[in-house]
């Protein structure tokens, strides 16, 4: 079996050299690397002239459009192996991780996506998954109302069966993800929050299983962004993005009852993530105007996430 592993990556070229040394040491050694480069980054490319490839097989796959988006189904176009593994350029994938992953798609030819933990690492310090309130068996689930679960970074127990992975940590057979790309429509200028949640779901539409083990695993060290979202900080427009994606995957997923359930419950009530009414009156205590705030971006991106589908719907 050929594995492939992609890296899409922008001006962090710290985390990316700590990537790729991981990648060195892995006791299955990659076939090819795919490092994706914005044709705007000239840090980084003149990082990767210079970095010391050794014994890996190093491919650079220019982008000319900003977002991770791009970057992947470039990705997806040009990779040459079975199975393509993906994970960020501030993550350091464990040294069995490519091991593992040849292991799980070789005994089930079923599999059409693997996921795994990340073990995050906020400055410089260990969040051990074992000391955390959430630390749970419940990963990578739609509930049939629409709210989605993550945990991937917490997940406990044995390899089970999931609906959604994390861009950190994934992999693909290339049957499945042949004439699959991630929807364009999605919006946000880097991260574009909730892109593998559109993958996951057109592979489990097409019959593909989706498996997550938590030993499949990668050191996370979230960096530095250069988009309208700073993970610290508020956004108003990322968090209208984040609502918009995350609408426009359910609408174009869920059946037209689950729809309109999805959002009834998202604007009346919604996640901590993306408040609806309830949510920001439980942090209007504690937030006060920025709990307006959040919840009227993420009200605004939801419907504009109906829009992005039902104008898709018409023209199609």
């Amino acid at each position: 079996m050929k594995l492939s592993v992609l890296v899409p990556t922008y001006r962090r070229v710290q985390d990316l050299e700590r990537c790729l040394d991981a990648l060195k040491f892995q006791i299955r050694l990659p076939d090819e690397i795919l490092i994706t480069v914005r044709d705007t980054d000239d840090i980084t490319t003149a990082f990767l002239s210079d970095y010391p490839a050794d014994h890996l097989s190093l491919r650079f796959l220019t982008v000319r459009e900003p977002g991770v988006i791009a970057a992947l189904n470039l990705g997806f176009d040009h990779f040459t192996g079975d199975v393509i593994a993906i994970t960020d350029d501030d993550a350091a994938p464990h040294i069995d991780w490519l091991a593992k992953i040849e292991d799980h798609f070789a005994s089930d030819d079923q599999l059409g996506g693997l996921g795994g933990k990340d073990w995050m690492y906020v400055n410089g310090k260990l969040q051990a998954p074992h000391m955390h309130p959430g630390a749970s068996e419940q990963v990578g689930r739609l509930q049939w109302w629409g709210r989605t679960i993550g945990n991937h970074h917490i997940g406990t127990g044995s390899p089970r069966r999931v609906e959604i992975l994390k861009g950190v940590n994934m992999s693909y057979r290339r049957s499945a993800v042949e004439s699959v790309r991630i929807d364009r429509r999605l919006r946000g200028t880097g991260a574009q929050v909730d892109n593998e949640m559109d993958l996951c779901f057109k592979l489990q539409r097409q019959g593909w299983k989706l498996v997550y083990d938590p030993t499949v695993a990668v050191d996370h060290y979230p960096s530095k962004r250069f988009d309208e979202d700073q993970r610290s900080e508020f956004s108003a427009l990322a968090q209208s993005n984040m609502a918009h994606n995350e609408t426009l995957v359910l609408m174009q997923h869920l059946p037209l009852v689950r729809r309109l359930v999805y959002l009834t419950w998202a604007i009346v009530v919604g996640t901590r993530r993306v408040p609806g009414i309830v949510q920001m009156l439980r942090f209007l205590p504690s937030q006060g105007l920025l709990s307006l705030e959040r919840a009227g971006a993420s009200i605004q991106g939801r419907l504009a996430g109906v829009m992005t589908h039902l104008l898709s719907s018409t023209a199609s």
